[in-house]
């Protein structure tokens, strides 16, 4: 479907600024275990937590749990005209020395597609960035880099996607493949119309190529094998996510059908290669521009949850839904909040026997950061907290990220003060901690 670029930018400006014109719609006060007479066990509480970040500005941060249970915090600093990748490793309840990934002019910088680090179980650290590749806003390429030194040094990054062609590619997951290998799944807009994956984040302009999902190995030496694609036809620039499952890597994405339905999906890896993409739940949001508003995904053994911001019927809404199968099947989503209110940019983590689930609202009083805990079984809703209020608005302010490091579930955001972006943190403490 082709779409003129004025109709493209309206859908977006519509989505962007709606929240912030209209009246809000507060989120529940009760949560679903004070309205069934089951109190939680515990109350989580929000506190402090220092980063080892010191630049002026600093923005898209990306927190993982590594194998060896540390956290891994990556974020991207301005610098000398052009741009650097910070990298830092948190365990035994302290930060190490922050170490330099990569510096560069021609990096493609933005709030929404941002780099990611992983940890492999032989101790090696990857990271990913996205470096421009013409002089069109959207031409650019995933760029992988890997570390066997603890992030002393880098190897020389290593284009990801191999099409060589001038347009999208981005949206990057990454995860532990094998012992020694890396898994990467990536927006890939090789087949779009003149490859230029859209217009200003929208509709496709001019013709009738699709962006794509797909999906690589590569190995400590940076090799690729086993490359695919996943998916012909997917939203241009919604987050992708990826959680390991018992049965293998399960990828989390915002479809995208003939008929403008842009609903979540599901695509796993097993032994005969990846499986076919399978629809999480039918919203039907029909949406004839990118929302820029991807799904979230964590699992432990053949336990999935996945989280996502939809606005069919024309309501935000935030779902989170459970699979008991490693993502064959999802059960009946619940809704987590809805109202204009609601901005989505949406995490999820599972601590302990509970979800959590992190998202972003914006109402006439500003920005916040939500925090919703969920019996493992989504029966019931344990608490709901706010961890922070920003001070930015609008995009600038990016997408939160949330790890867990043992039962504490750990965030760390983008807010902009006095005039700079910097990074802000907290950690999620239950009733048996004791601060480090």
């Amino acid at each position: 479907m082709t779409m003129s670029k004025q109709a493209v930018w309206a859908c977006l400006l519509a989505l962007v600024w709606l929240p912030a014109c209209t009246p809000s719609r507060a989120p529940a006060t009760q949560s679903a275990a004070e309205a069934t007479g089951h109190p939680a066990a515990w109350q989580a509480r929000v506190e402090a937590w220092s980063l080892p970040v010191t630049a002026a500005a600093a923005a898209q941060p990306d927190l993982v749990r590594a194998p060896d249970g540390s956290l891994l915090l990556s974020w991207i600093e301005p610098r000398e005209g052009g741009h650097v990748l910070r990298l830092a490793r948190h365990a035994d309840g302290r930060w190490g020395e922050p170490r330099t990934v990569a510096q560069g002019a021609d990096w493609f910088v933005n709030w929404a597609d941002t780099p990611h680090v992983a940890a492999t179980a032989d101790g090696a650290l990857w990271a990913h960035w996205l470096r421009k590749s013409a002089q069109s806003t959207y031409a650019y390429d995933v760029v992988l880099s890997r570390s066997g030194d603890g992030g002393a040094t880098w190897s020389a990054p290593q284009a990801v996607n191999a099409d060589a062609r001038p347009a999208e590619h981005g949206f990057v997951s990454l995860w532990p493949h094998t012992r020694d290998s890396l898994g990467v799944a990536w927006l890939d807009g090789r087949e779009t119309a003149a490859g230029q994956a859209h217009a200003g984040h929208g509709g496709h302009e001019g013709g009738s190529g699709a962006m794509t999902l797909r999906a690589a190995v590569f190995d400590a030496r940076l090799q690729r094998r086993d490359e695919a694609r996943l998916d012909a036809s997917t939203c241009d620039c919604c987050q992708t996510d990826v959680a390991m499952t018992a049965r293998g890597p399960l990828i989390v994405f915002r479809d995208r059908t003939e008929n403008e339905i842009r609903d979540i999906a599901t695509s796993r890896w097993d032994q005969a290669g990846w499986t076919a993409p399978t629809r999480v739940h039918a919203d039907n949001w029909i949406m004839p521009a990118c929302p820029v508003n991807g799904p979230a995904v964590a699992a432990r053994a053949s336990t999935v949850v996945t989280a996502w911001y939809t606005a069919a019927g024309d309501m935000p809404t935030l779902k989170l839904a459970r699979s008991d199968d490693a993502g064959d099947r999802f059960g009946a989503p619940v809704t987590v909040d809805r109202g204009e209110a609601v901005q989505g940019r949406v995490a999820v983590a599972l601590v302990d026997e509970d979800i959590w689930v992190l998202w972003l609202r914006e109402d006439a009083k500003g920005q916040s950061l939500q925090l919703a805990r969920y019996a493992g079984d989504l029966s019931r809703e344990l608490q709901r907290l706010e961890v922070a209020r920003l001070q930015g608005r609008g995009r600038v302010t990016g997408l939160a990220q949330l790890a867990v490091q043992g039962e504490r579930a750990h965030v760390v955001w983008t807010d902009v003060v006095d005039g700079h972006t910097q990074l802000r943190s907290a950690r999620i403490m239950t009733a048996a901690d004791r601060p480090d």
